[in-house]
């Protein structure tokens, strides 16, 4: 027990900073640059659409779940199936969040080339579907209701005009405007969205404490010796269940301490947060089929791909990144006080994100007149 707690506290410290400036740029970016920018970039059936998407997509931090009804809002205003579909592989894999939390536990090769496989693989995936659906109408029917299974809230549009704040009252008052943004800000980075994370983070750190402290070193070690069945195994296990970006992290960090490839870890990593049973079962009624075939294989396809690339050509450069030691076992390994009050303030923020949120004032308020 003392191994599991020792291990628990050293992976949350350790990520603590840096997923609190992940809130805080996602908080940025979602409040400082409008949606409206990237809708007539990504409309159109060809390469160009699906690029645009998966760079709009890698930043933003959205779970598998919640992206489903952004890119079901997004198709609905007009952007292409090769664009949605690329959008769906993108954002959930990746995010500003992770992208900083990997880099904190896994090393700085991981933190570069998982938004790069999230990215190959995302466009990879809208070129096949804009090849396999360029017979169907482009034009879109939402099959059903949409909502987020990270939070009981509806799914935020993508073009959203409130009567109670029209460009009009902003130019009026610049500083209530400006304040309300920050307002905004903070509350979508430090509260929204440690409450969509919290629960998928702490599950993530438990189960990778506990496989720190109860599963013998070489556990996995046999299957260093067959990576692409180790990779295939990862893969069929990560593809129905659901791991957030974040969350996932430290799961896959205790994986390859027992022994698996760290090629296996990378597909847990992209397969585990990009697709889940509850996001299949949506994107086919709304989609197709096809586009969910398709959406599939493309995930497959890149997380086996780039999982071959490291454990062929660079498994012992991405094993000697990780650290392992130094966040297993505590040799060496000090908390420093930056690590230990982030983490404060972070467990903080996570508690108060399991209380009941009231909702926002102006949505019981707002009124046209």
């Amino acid at each position: 027990m003392n191994d599991f707690f020792y291990a628990f506290v050293s992976l949350f410290t350790e990520m603590a900073p840096y997923l609190l400036l992940g809130f805080l740029l996602a908080g940025v970016l979602h409040v400082w640059v409008p949606k409206s920018l990237y809708i007539p970039k990504i409309s159109k059936a060809n390469f160009k659409s699906v690029v645009w998407s998966a760079l709009f997509g890698i930043p933003l931090p959205i779970c598998s779940c919640g992206v489903i009804p952004t890119a079901i809002s997004l198709r609905q205003d007009g952007a292409s199936r090769g664009a949605s579909v690329s959008f769906l592989i993108s954002t959930p894999a990746t995010g500003v969040d992770s992208i900083l939390a990997t880099y904190s536990i896994m090393g700085f090769p991981f933190a570069i080339l998982r938004p790069i496989a999230a990215f190959v693989t995302s466009i990879l995936g809208g070129v096949l579907t804009n090849l396999s659906t360029k017979n169907e109408d482009e034009s879109f029917t939402k099959a059903e209701p949409v909502s987020s299974c990270c939070s009981s809230h509806p799914p935020e549009p993508v073009e959203e005009i409130s009567c109670c704040s029209s460009k009009d009252s902003e130019k009026a008052n610049p500083q209530t405007s400006v304040w309300a943004k920050l307002q905004e800000m903070w509350t979508y980075g430090f509260v929204d969205l440690v409450q969509n994370i919290s629960k998928w983070l702490l599950v993530g750190l438990v189960f990778g404490a506990l496989i720190s402290a109860f599963i013998p070193d070489d556990f996995f070690l046999g299957l260093r010796d067959y990576p692409f069945l180790s990779s295939l195994l990862v893969l069929a296990i990560a593809m129905p269940m659901y791991t957030c970006a974040t969350g996932s992290i430290p799961l896959a960090l205790a994986l390859v301490a027992k022994g698996l490839t760290p090629g296996a870890a990378l597909v847990l990593l992209m397969a585990g947060p990009a697709t889940s049973v509850a996001s299949m079962l949506v994107i086919g009624k709304n989609f197709g089929k096809r586009t969910l075939f398709t959406y599939l294989a493309s995930i497959s396809i890149g997380a086996l791909f780039f999982g071959w690339l490291i454990d062929s050509f660079f498994m012992e450069f991405f094993l000697n990144s990780m650290l392992l030691d130094g966040h297993f076992h505590g040799e060496g390994h000090h908390i420093s006080l930056l690590n230990s009050l982030s983490g404060v303030f972070l467990a903080a923020l996570m508690l108060y994100s399991f209380k009941p949120q009231k909702k926002h004032q102006e949505e019981s308020s707002c009124g046209c007149g």
